[in-house]
């Protein structure tokens, strides 16, 4: 499986429709100690297991 490379703007998307979700009540998919929304759905960016896919023209 191979690793999709992001433009900033498909980063910050996802990550903000990450941290919405997770304020929202949505389960944390990564174990972690931190507890703003922002901070844990940049972890779980960088772990690679958000289940968000950007389709592109």
């Amino acid at each position: 499986m191979q690793t999709q490379v992001y433009t900033r703007y498909e980063r910050a998307r996802i990550i903000g429709a990450r941290a919405l979700q997770i304020s929202m009540g949505a389960p944390i998919l990564t174990t972690t100690s931190r507890i703003d929304p922002l901070e844990i759905a940049i972890e779980e960016f960088n772990a690679n297991v958000i289940p968000i896919t950007v389709k592109r023209r």
